[in-house]
C-alpha cells in the first residue's frame, strides 16, 4: 500500500469488491447472512474501517467453507449472528463506538472526581 492508497481508501475500495464478489458466488441464505454479517461488524470499525479487513475476510471465508462442506448458515453461526460477530471483532481486540464512548466517558468522571477530591 502506497501513500496514495491509504489517503483515498482505493485500497480498501478494491478489497471490499473483492469480498463482494466473492460473497455473490455463495448460495442465496449465505448471502443473507453476509448481510447480517456486514452490519453487525460495522460498528467495530475505526474511521477508515481498516481494522476490518482481516474480521470480514475471515468471517466471508467461513461461510465459503461451510458452503463448500455442506453446513447450513445455522449451524455456523447458530441463533445468534449478533454474538457471533461481536465474539469475532472482540477476538481481534476491535472496539465499538459504543466501547470507545464508555471508556472517554470513564476517563472524564474520574478526572472529575479526582479535581473533587484533591
Amino acid at each position: 500500500m502506497n501513500f496514495w492508497e491509504s489517503i483515498t481508501g482505493s485500497d480498501l475500495t478494491r478489497q471490499w469488491k473483492a469480498f463482494e464478489a466473492r460473497a455473490t458466488a455463495l448460495p442465496v441464505d449465505y448471502r443473507d447472512a453476509w448481510g447480517q454479517v456486514k452490519d453487525h461488524l460495522f460498528p467495530y470499525g475505526d474511521f477508515s474501517g481498516r481494522n476490518l479487513m482481516p474480521i470480514v475476510d475471515a468471517a466471508l471465508a467461513l461461510l465459503e467453507e461451510a458452503s463448500a462442506d455442506g453446513q447450513s448458515v445455522d449451524e455456523v453461526f447458530g441463533d445468534d449472528v449478533a454474538g457471533f460477530c461481536t465474539a469475532l471483532a472482540g477476538g481481534h481486540g476491535a472496539r465499538s463506538y459504543r466501547d470507545r464512548w464508555r471508556e472517554q466517558l470513564n476517563r472524564n468522571v474520574a478526572r472529575k472526581l479526582s479535581r473533587l477530591g484533591g
